[in-house]
């Protein structure tokens, strides 16, 4: 593997990594500052972004900032589901056999959370593959929250930039109201994509240099600053030059490679 050709401790390029090799740059540390607000005062928290930008990574180093006897957060892992499945969802992560019936299954999740004594973080991610009545839901449960002064449940929905534009739609009204948190989460820009390449091949133990500096800027303008993008292409690139024997990526090496991922 191209790892021991080029001396490399790790794959740099790994595209599920732990929170601790997350690069903390200007747009993280924004969206960490806005998520920590809405810990702590917010009720609804809107995260959007293009696929491969980091939102799930983002989301994990904000859960690790959360006291465990204070937050309760549950994930249901969702496709594309309808109403009342989201609910029914809820309170299985909750540990509940769900209850029938909308109404029941609204109290049932209430009274859970209720005697946990935490705040109750529903975070729905792929939030933009959502019917408008599966949101609307989740809407009608917040809001259920505090006409009954129940321990408050939090929303964070996290989805794709379609998910703005869904929300501006008359029957959703209600919901985007009480979003109180908003977050853009955008590609890098070419001195963020340098930096988050050099970054991820120092902690997997090689050079910055093993990529020149007109590499490394041409990864950036054909994967337009995604993260994710810029994994596949230097990855491909590390493949060609360990083939190649070659011991420097250069541009040579990127248009090859760009050409495999038909990203050009």
């Amino acid at each position: 593997m191209f790892t021991q050709t080029f001396g490399l401790k790790s794959h740099p390029f790994e595209e599920n990594i732990s929170t601790e090799k997350a690069v903390h740059d200007k747009r993280f540390l924004h969206a960490l500052g806005r998520l920590d607000y809405f810990a702590g005062h917010g009720q609804i928290a809107l995260l959007t972004g293009s696929t491969g930008v980091g939102k799930t990574l983002l989301l994990s180093c904000f859960l690790e900032t959360l006291p465990t006897h204070l937050y309760q957060p549950i994930n249901p892992s969702i496709s594309s589901v309808e109403p009342p499945a989201m609910l029914r969802m809820i309170a299985s992560a909750l540990g509940e056999k769900p209850s029938l019936g909308k109404d029941r299954l609204f109290r049932q999740i209430i009274n859970k959370t209720q005697s946990s004594g935490r705040i109750t973080l529903i975070i729905v991610d792929d939030a933009h593959l959502l019917s408008e009545a599966t949101l609307i839901d989740l809407r009608l449960l917040i809001s259920s929250c505090q006409k009954n002064n129940s321990a408050p449940i939090k929303l964070f929905l996290s989805g794709q930039s379609s998910l703005s534009k869904q929300l501006t739609h008359s029957s959703l009204a209600d919901l985007l109201n009480r979003v109180n948190i908003r977050c853009s989460l955008p590609a890098l820009n070419q001195k963020q994509s340098i930096n988050y390449m050099n970054y991820r091949l120092k902690h997997a133990g090689g050079a910055a240099s093993l990529f020149d500096e007109p590499a490394k800027a041409l990864i950036h303008d054909h994967t337009g600053g995604i993260p994710r993008g810029i994994n596949n292409l230097a990855t491909t690139c590390l493949l060609h030059a360990a083939s190649q024997g070659v011991k420097t990526i250069g541009q040579a090496q990127v248009i090859e490679s760009a050409n495999e991922l038909r990203i050009i």
